[in-house]
């Protein structure tokens, strides 16, 4: 079948500047942010980004690297907006095509499908015709029911994680839901897989069922094995959202000496020196919240102290 494996970093000089990429995940879940981080780290500049968006194009519209957006939303879930996605959105920074979410997944299948549209009634009776003045509707030839015509979506490239991964590209997930991840890969020329972990082919069936194995290797061009490689996103079972970190993040968009610092602690360096700092985070964060404990424990014990002398 091929070994089609490769280091994170042989991923990252493949992506060239000017290209289309398309990212999985849906909003803060099961995002490839170790290839995301990747992309930090190279000099690609005005790529065109597809996604169902979360802090994969808040990153990248950070480090001034998204020319276009196109997106039915960007969100980090538990918190509405990602911030640098909307000071970019608010600038005018960056040129968009938002879209409603099923107008998304219909150009993903067109251009999966190797087709230059597909008719879809998503879109229709909103304001999307008019913020995005290139589409176009079309009648129905059997019937002349009219429908929007959603252009495809070509990628270059899309970029995915999944839970699990053989060495020759196929790509398993475990959690609720696929969130559109073949779509991605069949729509691209070419997909990068990042995974928790590489197993052999027959390992695939003894973790999920059949229906689990998401993405076939046909579709797949490289294999990266990426240990917590969607964190600080959801990648269920596996973990879950790394709440406090993403507050962090978030926090510290809205300031540009706190945001500076933040890059140059979690981004600047390779993947290994993001998970270390990551873990220094909650260390840090478990020492504060003991000493605060501690605090509020002596400061209880002390009033009651002082109640107890005044009866």
């Amino acid at each position: 079948m091929g070994d089609k494996t490769m280091p994170l970093e042989d991923f990252a000089a493949t992506i060239e500047s000017g290209m289309t990429i398309g990212i999985g995940g849906w909003g803060s879940r099961r995002k490839p942010m170790a290839l995301v981080r990747a992309l930090l780290r190279g000099d690609v500049r005005d790529l065109t980004v597809v996604s169902f968006g979360g802090p994969d194009v808040g990153l990248l519209c950070a480090a001034g690297k998204v020319r276009k957006l196109v997106y039915g939303f960007v969100s980090l879930d538990s918190i509405a907006l990602d911030p640098h996605f909307r000071a970019a959105r608010e600038r005018g920074a960056l040129e968009t095509a938002e879209y409603d979410e099923g107008m998304v997944v219909t150009g993903l299948r067109a251009a999966a499908a190797r087709l230059s549209f597909l008719p879809t009634r998503a879109g229709l009776g909103s304001d999307v015709l008019a913020m995005n003045p290139d589409l176009v509707t079309i009648a129905s030839p059997y019937d002349g029911e009219e429908y929007l015509a959603m252009k495809a979506l070509p990628l270059d490239v899309a970029l995915i994680h999944v839970n699990r991964a053989d060495a020759a590209g196929n790509a398993q997930y475990l959690g609720p839901d696929p969130y559109f991840d073949d779509l991605y890969a069949m729509a691209a020329d070419r997909a990068y897989v990042s995974t928790e972990r590489i197993v052999p082919p027959e390992d695939l069936l003894a973790t999920g069922p059949a229906q689990s194995l998401l993405i076939s290797r046909i579709f797949v061009t490289g294999v990266i094995e990426a240990p917590r490689g969607a964190h600080f996103t959801s990648c269920e079972p596996d973990y879950g959202r790394d709440e406090a970190f993403q507050a962090h993040y978030a926090s510290s968009a809205g300031d540009g000496a706190a945001w500076e610092l933040f890059r140059e602690t979690y981004l600047d360096g390779g993947e290994p020196d993001y998970h270390q700092a990551v873990a220094r985070f909650h260390a840090d964060r478990n020492d504060r919240n003991d000493r605060n404990d501690r605090h509020d424990r002596q400061a209880r014990h002390g009033g009651h102290g002082r109640a107890e002398g005044s009866r």
